[in-house]
């Protein structure tokens, strides 16, 4: 997901990607970010391209 993200799409775009709910992409972001400690999703992205998540 956050590989989506790191291209620049929406909520709602990575939920068309994936075929879920844009509810289910927003909580999965919300987790990765309260797991990581980040705030926002470019701090996130920021973290898991530093980590080697994606």
């Amino acid at each position: 997901m956050l590989r989506h993200v790191a291209e620049g799409l929406s909520n709602k775009e990575i939920a068309e990607r994936l075929a879920c709910s844009e509810g289910a992409v927003k909580r999965s972001l919300r987790q990765a970010m309260d797991r990581w400690g980040v705030r926002g999703r470019e701090h996130a992205t920021a973290y898991a391209i530093r980590t080697g998540h994606i």
